[in-house]
């Protein structure tokens, strides 16, 4: 649709023939982007001075009227489900007149279906409700007009930004403290899954925000890359508008990969990378700008004082050293004025950790002649640059705003070209809450509080950083990050002895914790198969930083002080191993005094006996010196601890689940092991130790679980059914696309059992059906290790045959094929 198009279509004041043509504007494919929002702006404004001239040939003498556009319309930024930001101005000369033109023009709006936001105002009127509203103020910055006295609609904008600009030192904080009230409550834009395009940190509001800060006159947003990054997150709200209908600015899972295919982008990771690199510079361009915003405005409020004590002579600011070539001045790191970022190709880094070292962030202006300068360095680097890269990594959460300002001007990738894999990469997990680079930068972060534990940080915080590089690559991330770590350690630095640490670290990142919660760390071949993947004391001490590193900086469901616990006792068992003390093949644990009564119990009434207590997530046999101190706070509560014990029979763990789900119990934590009942009394127990946590609500009665686990032992309680009418009774809601379930076996696991682990999303009634097929397969639970991470179950199973011996390979993968098949039809 050209021009003239709009205009011939325009011409038609009427609602049906705006409607053609928008609807026509809409679904042209060949235009998108800037062309089409302009077009859809000047088809608006066409159609909206129609209606002005029509409306106000009716009503004679009427004089000092115009309409005026504002917010976005008056940007010319139309999506297609944007409000129209309409301001009626009038002299005040004729009230009754205005309010009859004002119906005349609002009613066809609203007939078409179209969100309108209006207001009927005089110049002095809107001054002074702007005055008092900063969003209205904000709005009439973008005022343009449309129809009607021309001269009206100057004289607002010109006093508008007057009265902006005069009282800019004290609406630009009130402007900066509505941003980061929005950012508080809607996140960041750059890592979330479903951002809000508009209203989250790094998106629309912040990028206009960044407008009307130029537009005071008192400070500038860098304008390198803001433009198209305002114009990529406005064609993804285009987007989502023309493929959801509605008028919504929060980009779902579901809608994702519509939207991508709306845009021509290969598919919904594609699309978030691209939002959050937009993102990323509006919310870095922020910080700039606001400190420098900061930095005006205490340097007038000092200014008046320094005047008076100089004698009115402009005062030099104060440089100190910070290390060589770089030095501080107001409050930011600058570089020297004898600094040769040409001639001297480690200062980027340098600059760097003298920030991070001194919590303050890197000059715009530093950053950006030191990109502009950069050279390569040596292979291998100098140890001065390696020094500081470790130095930077070690500096806590100052590296954050440090490395950010290094990566928004391209110098990480100068330093590390593997970099650019990771970056902006999202993760559809729900574990995690960051981008994989931002993890990677977060895990150092956190590793910086470890290395007074080990004996080589600089090993820690590069592993740290390295971990997941992999996974920008396809296949396995820790198999790709092993190659990539070697190569990138090599060319920073490290010797050969320190490069087959670095990649045995990223290679194994993941073993201890995988290992403590889903194996058992009873079994010999469990401890000796993690000793033999370390290979030495000083590899573990730095795996086991590297492991809660990780899981600390990947989210608050990834680690928990039961989680650590597990994983010290392994890496106290391996220690052992690797300091040549093998383990003793294990013997039955003796049970506790409650576990023995329980049992004894559960063998003399013959059927189950249970109890619930209160548990927290610290071990109940820790040491006073791995217990929680005084001062750390309350232990992490992890539910309540269910202690079963029923006569040894088949069809006890499918029953226990399934009870457990039809009362909406979560399973945190699970185990299952048969108890040996004391000399004298002939027969076997099971005994299941779990922790549970109620849904919602309070906890049932431990009468109840009884009375219910009876049943479903003698087969009267249909669990199966109960639960499946509940699934339908409450449909689940739409969400994250979960991967395909996987079950794997692990035959070099133990030597007692076959070990299958099965990987799944977590649902009610998961464990129950598990339970079942295992049943079905004539395999007995010898004992189990349930664990869940966020959204996902990791369970395994150590099974054996009915006669207690491990299960044959074919088998074996006859059972994992079959239970995998359950799951995924389920």
């Amino acid at each position: 649709m050209t021009s003239t198009d709009v205009r011939k279509d325009a011409e038609d004041s009427g609602p049906s023939g705006y409607a053609a043509a928008r609807l026509r504007l809409l679904t042209e494919g060949a235009r998108s982007g800037p062309p089409r929002r302009a077009a859809l702006a000047e088809l608006t404004d066409e159609w909206l001075t129609g209606l002005f001239t029509a409306a106000s040939e009716g009503l004679q003498g009427l004089r000092g009227v115009s309409l005026v556009a504002v917010g976005g319309y008056g940007r010319g930024e139309l999506s297609p489900r944007s409000d129209l930001d309409l301001l009626l101005l009038h002299d005040g000369s004729d009230s009754a007149a205005v309010a009859a033109l004002a119906d005349r023009l609002w009613y066809p709006v609203w007939d078409l279906g179209l969100a309108l936001d209006h207001s009927v105002r005089t110049q002095s009127e809107a001054r002074k409700v702007s005055g008092e509203d900063l969003k209205v103020q904000l709005g009439l910055l973008d005022a343009r007009h449309l129809a009607g006295d021309l001269g009206l609609t100057a004289g607002l904008r010109t006093a508008v930004l007057a009265d902006w600009r005069n009282q800019a030192p004290k609406r630009l904080p009130e402007l900066q403290e509505l941003c980061a009230e929005r950012a508080e409550r809607q996140g960041e834009l750059q890592y979330l899954l479903e951002p809000d395009l508009k209203e989250a940190r790094g998106g629309l509001r912040d990028a206009t925000a960044l407008r009307a800060v130029a537009a005071s006159w008192l400070a500038d947003a860098p304008r390198e890359g803001l433009t198209d990054a305002r114009r990529r997150l406005l064609d993804v709200r285009d987007a989502l508008h023309l493929t959801t209908g509605r008028a919504t600015d929060r980009l779902a899972l579901q809608e994702q990969d519509q939207v991508a295919a709306e845009l021509g982008l290969l598919d919904a990771d594609t699309l978030l990378r691209q939002v959050y690199e937009a993102a990323r510079v509006v919310s870095y361009a922020s910080d700039v700008t606001w400190r420098e915003v900061g930095r005006v405005l205490r340097s007038r409020a000092v200014r008046p004082r320094l005047r008076a004590m100089l004698g009115g002579g402009k005062p030099v600011a104060e440089r100190s050293p910070l290390a060589e070539g770089v030095v501080e001045q107001d409050g930011e790191v600058v570089l020297a004025r004898a600094a040769r970022p040409d001639r001297d190709p480690v200062l980027p880094l340098r600059a760097a950790a003298a920030a991070a070292q001194a919590g303050l962030p890197l000059s715009l202006h530093a950053v950006r002649r030191m990109a502009a300068a950069a050279r390569p360095l040596p292979t291998p680097w100098p140890a001065e640059a390696r020094e500081q890269l470790v130095t930077l990594l070690g500096s806590g959460s100052p590296t954050i705003e440090v490395w950010e300002a290094l990566e928004a001007e391209g110098l990480i990738t100068h330093f590390l070209p593997d970099w650019e894999r990771v970056r902006c990469r999202p993760q559809r997990n729900a574990v995690h809450i960051w981008t994989v680079d931002r993890h990677l930068i977060e895990t150092a972060v956190r590793a910086s509080e470890f290395t007074r534990r080990v004996s080589r940080p600089d090993l820690l915080l590069v592993s740290a950083l390295l971990h997941d590089i992999g996974k920008g690559w396809p296949g396995d991330h820790s198999v790709a990050g092993e190659i990539i770590a070697k190569d990138v350690a090599a060319r920073i630095g490290f010797d050969r002895a320190d490069v087959a640490v670095l990649a045995t670290l990223v290679r194994h990142h993941l073993l201890l914790v995988d290992t403590a919660t889903r194996r058992d760390l009873e079994d010999p071949a469990t401890v000796r198969s993690v000793a033999e993947a370390v290979g030495t004391q000083s590899t573990l001490e730095l795996l086991h930083a590297l492991t809660e590193s990780d899981a600390l900086a990947t989210g608050p469901a990834a680690w928990s002080t039961w989680r650590g616990s597990l994983v010290a006792d392994l890496v106290k068992r391996v220690a052992a191993v690797l300091a040549g003390d093998a383990p003793e093949e294990p013997e039955a644990a003796a049970p506790t005094a409650e576990q023995e009564r329980l049992a004894i119990e559960a063998f003399r009434t013959g059927g189950p006996v249970l109890s619930l207590r209160a548990q927290t997530e610290a071990p109940a046999d820790a040491s006073p010196e791995e217990s929680p101190s005084p001062d750390a706070g309350e232990p992490e509560p992890l539910g309540v601890e269910l202690l079963i014990a029923v006569p040894d029979q088949p069809g006890v763990l499918p029953a226990v689940a399934g009870v457990l789900a039809m009362h909406r119990l979560t399973v945190r934590t699970a185990e299952l092991r048969a108890l040996d009942l004391p000399d004298g009394v002939e027969g076997a127990v099971l005994l299941l130790d779990w922790r549970v946590a109620a849904e919602y609500g309070s906890l049932p009665q431990a009468a109840r679980l009884r009375a219910d686990l009876v049943r479903a032992l003698d087969g009267s309680l249909d669990i199966a059914g109960r639960l499946a009418e509940r699934d339908a009774a409450y449909p689940r809601r739409r969400g994250v696309v979960a991967p395909p379930a996987r079950v794997t076996v692990h035959p070099a696991a133990s030597r007692q059992a076959t070990v299958i682990e099965v990987r799944a999303q977590d649902a009610p009634g998961l464990l129950h059906r598990i339970g079942r097929a295992l049943e079905e397969a004539g395999v007995r639970v010898r004992s189990m290790h349930v664990s869940t991470l966020g959204s996902n179950a990791v369970d395994a199973f150590y099974v054996t045959s009915r006669k207690g011996a491990p299960l044959p390979g074919d088998e074996a993968s006859t059972v994992a094929r079959k239970l995998e098949e359950m799951i995924r039809a389920s």
